[in-house]
């Protein structure tokens, strides 16, 4: 939860843009340069939120920072049978699996939509079944992919196609907050 408490105390404190950013990996960065210090990236993913028109930010005190995102507002891992966001938190019951023109893979739940490690990406798809109840081939993923036909499914949820472009006015978010 986003502490708002000091916006209060100073409610005139100017936003900041182009300075905070979420890699394709789930990985904070300032200015381009990855966050590695442990105190700092539980401070942002305490922080980490999003308003009323979908521009997602760390709430720093009384100011906003906003977050440029490298495609999707969460990045999902695969944690034992589950899978959980970036900052930690368990994306709950997934309710979709879509495929994008370029192979990357998001997941809609509970959380919201999140792009799947790509470090997760080959065991997620060797756990994919195609209309037969088969292990899908490469092939027929690829296929998927280009055409967006065939039947690929992940446990029971269809592996659905989307297209990179859609995806923010879909999910309601703002990839790049801007003044």
């Amino acid at each position: 939860m986003v502490d708002l408490s000091a916006i209060a105390k100073w409610p005139n404190v100017p936003a900041c843009y182009d300075w905070l950013s979420l890699d394709r990996r789930g990985d904070w960065r300032l200015q381009g340069e990855r966050v590695t210090h442990s105190g700092l990236i539980q401070f942002i993913n305490r922080q980490y939120g999003s308003d009323e028109s979908g521009c997602w930010f760390l709430q720093n005190g009384p100011q906003r920072v906003f977050v440029a995102l490298a495609y999707t507002p969460w990045v999902f891992r695969r944690e034992a049978t589950g899978f959980v966001s970036h900052t930690g938190a368990p994306t709950g019951l997934l309710k979709a699996v879509y495929l994008d023109e370029d192979g990357n893979l998001l997941l809609e739940s509970e959380l919201g939509i999140g792009l799947l490690d790509d470090r997760d990406l080959a065991a997620f798809l060797a756990e994919c079944r195609d209309g037969n109840g088969e292990l899908a081939k490469d092939e027929e993923i690829v296929h998927r992919m280009e055409t967006g036909s065939g039947d690929i499914r992940w446990q029971q949820l269809p592996v659905q196609t989307i297209a990179a472009t859609d995806v923010p006015k879909r999910f309601n978010f703002n990839p790049n907050p801007q003044p």
